[in-house]
């Protein structure tokens, strides 16, 4: 019998039906092929966050889904570090049995216990959990949450403005999965309406998806909104709900706030750079937005680039901004303080 070496491994030896999601920087499928090829430092973790690859495994153990949330770290460009890894399946291994050959129910209590103590185990963040939850369920072929026929009424406009005190995050959460394009539409031409209070747990949960254009349009406008009044959360939120939306409608937008002394604050950066990482692949717009990161004391211009040089897609056109960046622009000099001796 073949020795279990990865997490891949694992659970196809214990036959559990299992799915795998990307935490952290998106809540976003990921396929077992491309988990196996980063277990095997084939392939650099796709969506990489704070120097690490946030994983969620979903996995069944009779009727109940389980989930583990690892965070495994990574090396400078990306890959796996694996000893952390194989601390943790020995340990696993240790509890269920060195064969593990099937796992059942009555395993779930003893994996409970282990995931308790993990050093890899991580806790998200509310809406991150939320967003997972309405995915996996959608991918495993479950209904919704008991809130969400609710929100689909009032982000719709079927309610009256006033009574979103009644909404849960679970429900926007599966909205913003499970919305088709009607739906989409009709959120778009009611989102002026929407209470901050709802508008930006909407966002945050869009964060995670890939907008429509007509919902796009409307969250840009939206944010304008918020930036003319000089509310920076709602206008942030903006910025990354959009985030993975169509290139041609949002990277316009945030070239006009890179351009935007008023507008292009730290929070702006941030939520770029966090959400709307996918915008950045532009030969013009990745230096554009170094440069006002570079300018900007606030930012921690050397963490935001460590953090993206670790996207794959990112990592050749960041260095390559990087190297090429004049001596006299922000970049340049940020680059020559930081190589200054202490």
């Amino acid at each position: 019998m073949q020795p279990i070496l990865s997490l891949c491994d694992f659970f196809a030896r214990t036959g559990a039906q299992a799915l795998f999601y990307t935490m952290g920087r998106q809540v976003a499928p990921c396929t077992t092929d491309t988990l196996a090829a980063f277990e095997r430092g084939e392939l650099a973790w796709p969506r990489p966050w704070l120097g690490r690859a946030q994983l969620a495994c979903v996995f069944r153990l009779g009727d109940e889904p389980l989930i583990w949330f690892l965070s495994l770290p990574l090396d400078e460009q990306g890959m796996i570090d694996p000893a952390p890894r194989d601390a943790f399946l020995q340990r696993l291994l240790e509890t269920l049995g060195r064969t593990a050959q099937r796992m059942d129910a009555d395993d779930s209590q003893r994996v409970d216990n282990l995931m308790q103590d993990n050093p890899l185990a991580f806790t998200p963040d509310l809406t991150q959990r939320a967003v997972l939850h309405a995915r996996a369920s959608a991918d495993l072929a479950l209904p919704a949450s008991e809130h969400l026929e609710l929100a689909e009424a009032y982000l719709c406009g079927q309610l009256d403005a006033d009574q979103w005190q009644a909404l849960g995050l679970q429900g926007l959460a599966d909205f913003a999965i499970r919305h088709d394009h009607d739906q989409a539409r009709a959120l778009a031409d009611y989102l002026t309406s929407l209470p901050v209070d709802v508008l930006r747990p909407l966002c945050h949960c869009l964060e995670h998806v890939v907008p429509s254009p007509s919902l796009v349009q409307a969250i840009i406008a939206r944010g304008e909104t918020a930036a003319a009044q000089g509310d920076v959360e709602t206008f942030c939120a903006c910025v990354r709900a959009v985030g993975q939306g169509a290139r041609d409608s949002v990277g316009p937008w945030y070239d006009a706030l890179l351009n935007d002394t008023a507008a292009c604050g730290p929070d702006m950066l941030a939520a770029i750079a966090a959400r709307g990482w996918a915008q950045l692949e532009d030969a013009e717009r990745l230096p554009r937005f170094i440069d006002a990161l570079a300018a900007d004391e606030r930012t921690g211009f050397s963490a935001v680039v460590r953090d993206l040089a670790l996207i794959p897609r990112l990592r050749l056109p960041l260095l390559l901004s990087l190297r090429q960046a004049p001596p006299d622009s922000a970049t340049g000099r940020r680059l020559a303080a930081l190589a200054k001796p202490n």
